[in-house]
Formats: structure tokens, C-alpha cells, sequence
């Protein structure tokens, strides 16, 4: 295992109901602290500490961050150090964009997309602003970065002047959750609408404009005219722009319709297994979790031309031009109209490509950029 790392994690930008980048930030914590060559601290907000004493246990949570999230953001950047100091970390990770001013320790920043730069539009003006500078500042002065595919790294690199090591480390998935049929599967979808005689087309994601849902619930509409049975089911939270509710208003077949919201693991497994497609139609994604999901549960997964998808399905997937009510129709009605046969040997190829994807690897590959990190700075550790 060679020596022990300490490493200091700053998680203060996990919500209360982890989605997307928490939920890498939340894997990545909980694995790291149950390796021995690991001694985790992990830095969170104030009034937070109970849910990570109860994930990682009491010595390894320092309540140090403030609550508010303009506050947070600032104590970051101007005092964030000082708490990293006295816990005496070896290597820090800011896994959100972020990183701290800290002298004398090696620090490890996570690009999880360029959206930011890439499409504005699709974030607060404020954010835009704030994010662009942070990335920019981790882009020069960390010691490593770290993006989550290689299409992030490559875009990072036209975007701003990156001088430092970018690692590309690849997000994980649960194989064993997402693959096994369980006995509860049918009574956890029924409790959610979903009947034995529904074809859903499940949507997993924050419900917000980047992520496509407005052209979705377009496309959706015009299926849903001549089927009765098919249902749009629609799994995540309200983002930011655009709300999902006055697009809702305008879908004909809005009783065939189901938002879900946040739901639990079981609940989120059980529903994309029982799904006839699983339509992920964002139009940019650092990683584009709930498409290796999909491929993991043996579902047909529709997604992004040209996106981050498209390159890490390796052609498993039925690809739909982004913002395009009509293609993306046509692709919704090219899954549905598969045979039994077709989508055996599709799902087959799926989990192959999902078997690419571990939390395990994700994880170890986390801690050799830790000590590529450490070795940089000339440090030596326990």
C-alpha cells in the first residue's frame, strides 16, 4: 500500500440530497476513508457534520465551512488554508472547481465540466463569472487537476491556459445495484405510478434546460399520441433556468407524465431497470453519470451526438442531435420499436461498456494523482 496520505477533502458543496458531482464527492469520501493508506479528514459546512459523522465516523469530519453559500465561497478562498493546516494535511482535493490559498501543501482540484464556458446560458450570470475566474485560477496555481473524461481535459485546455498536470479519472458506477433485479423492484415502482403494463422513458437528472428536458417533454409528447401505455418518467430535482412547470402546462399528455423527484438508490435502480429507454438528451456533461448507469441496468439508453456520452458509450447508445425536438423523437422512437432480439444484443454490449467503470478504479486512480501530487512538491509523508 507504501505510506499513509493525509488528505484533507473539502465536501462543503454537497446538497442535502447528493446528485450528480455530490454524489461523486460522496462516493469518493466513503471509499477513500475505508483504505488503510488513506487518513481522510473531510472539511463541511457548519450544521452539516451529523450525516458525515454517520458515513466516515467522528474523527474524520471538521465542521469548518460556513452554512451560506456566498460565505462559503469566500472563507474558501481567503481561510479555507488554515483549517487545512491544522488538521495537518498531506495533499488537498477541492473536488468542485475550487481551490483554497494554502502554502506548503499540494493541491488536487477536480474540473468536472466546462459549462461554464461552454454554454453560459445555461448557468446564473453570478456563477458564470465566479466559476470561469476559479477555474482559470486552478488551471495555474494547483498542483494537479483532475478532469473526469478526456473530452473535459481536452476542452479545459482550449479554453484557458492550463500550466499544470491535468489526470483524467473516469466517475464510476455501482455494477452490482444496477444490474441485479431485486424482489422489491416491482412494489418500489408501483409506489411510484409505475405499472407492470407502463413503458417508461425514464429521464435521471437535475430538471433544468442544459440537461434537454425541455425537448424531451416535446418529443415525449408527440410518442405518447399513439401509445396510451407510455410514460415519461422524470427522476431529479429543479435546477436552475427555464422551470420544467410551464413546459409541463403545455404537454398534451401531461397525465402520462410523473415527476418523481429525488429519490432513494433502490427506488432509482428499480426505475431504470424497468425501463423500455433511458433518455439522457443533455446537451453537455463533464462524465454524464446516469448514462453508464442506464448501460449498467440493461437499458437502452438514448443520448447526445458529439457530447462526452457518445465517447465513453463506444457506440452502444441510439444518439440524438442536442435541441432537436425531431430528432431526438425519432431516436425515442427508433429504442421503442427495437425488437427483443436487437436489445438483447445492445444490453448485452452495455454492460460490457459499464464494466469499464468502477468506484474501485475511480478511487485508486484518485490516490495515485494524491501522490503524484505529493512527490511534486517534494513532500514526504508518514
Amino acid at each position: 500500500m507504501g505510506d499513509v496520505l493525509k488528505v484533507s477533502l473539502d465536501v462543503s458543496a454537497v446538497p442535502e440530497k447528493p446528485a450528480g458531482a455530490g454524489r461523486y464527492i460522496v462516493e469518493l469520501a466513503r471509499r477513500l476513508n475505508a483504505r488503510s493508506d488513506i487518513d481522510l479528514v473531510v472539511l463541511v459546512r457548519k450544521g452539516d457534520t451529523e450525516r458525515w459523522v454517520g458515513w466516515l465516523g467522528e474523527t474524520q469530519v471538521l465542521a469548518a465551512v460556513p452554512s451560506a453559500r456566498p460565505l462559503r465561497l469566500v472563507f474558501e478562498r481567503l481561510f479555507l488554508g488554515r483549517a487545512i493546516k491544522k488538521v495537518g494535511a498531506d495533499v488537498h482535493h477541492g473536488p468542485h472547481y475550487t481551490m483554497p490559498s494554502v502554502k506548503g501543501i499540494p493541491v488536487v482540484v477536480t474540473i468536472p465540466d466546462t459549462t461554464f464556458f461552454d454554454f453560459p446560458e445555461f448557468h446564473e450570470r453570478a456563477k458564470v463569472v465566479f466559476f470561469r475566474r476559479a477555474i482559470k485560477r486552478a488551471a495555474e496555481k494547483a498542483t494537479r487537476l483532475i478532469a473526469l473524461s478526456d473530452m473535459t481535459a481536452r476542452q479545459l485546455t482550449q479554453r484557458v491556459r492550463v500550466e499544470v498536470p491535468v489526470d483524467v479519472v473516469h466517475l464510476g458506477v455501482d455494477l452490482a445495484r444496477f444490474a441485479e433485479e431485486t424482489p422489491n423492484d416491482l412494489s418500489l415502482r408501483e409506489a411510484q405510478g409505475i405499472t407492470a403494463q407502463s413503458r417508461t422513458i425514464v429521464f435521471v437528472s437535475t430538471l433544468e434546460p442544459r440537461k434537454g428536458i425541455v425537448e424531451l417533454l416535446a418529443a415525449f409528447d408527440q410518442l405518447a399520441a399513439s401509445d396510451p401505455h407510455l410514460q415519461l418518467i422524470l427522476v431529479g430535482q429543479r435546477g436552475w433556468g427555464e422551470g420544467v412547470e410551464g413546459h409541463l402546462a403545455r404537454v398534451v399528455h401531461e397525465s402520462q407524465v410523473r415527476l418523481l423527484g429525488y429519490v432513494d438508490d433502490a427506488t432509482l435502480a428499480a426505475v431504470i431497470r424497468g425501463a423500455a429507454v433511458v433518455a439522457y438528451p443533455s446537451v453537455a456533461e463533464g462524465f454524464g453519470l446516469p448514462a453508464i448507469e442506464a448501460l449498467a441496468a440493461s437499458t437502452t439508453l438514448v443520448t447526445t451526438q458529439g457530447s462526452v456520452m457518445e465517447e465513453l458509450v463506444d457506440g452502444v447508445a441510439i444518439l440524438s442531435e442536442a435541441r432537436d425536438v425531431a430528432k431526438l423523437h425519432d431516436a425515442l422512437a427508433q429504442a421503442l420499436a427495437e425488437s427483443p432480439q436487437e436489445r438483447a444484443v445492445r444490453h448485452e454490449r452495455g454492460r460490457a461498456v459499464a464494466g469499464r467503470f468502477t468506484w474501485d478504479a475511480c478511487v485508486e486512480n484518485h490516490v495515485a494523482t494524491y501522490r503524484l501530487a505529493v512527490a511534486r512538491e517534494g513532500r514526504s509523508v508518514r
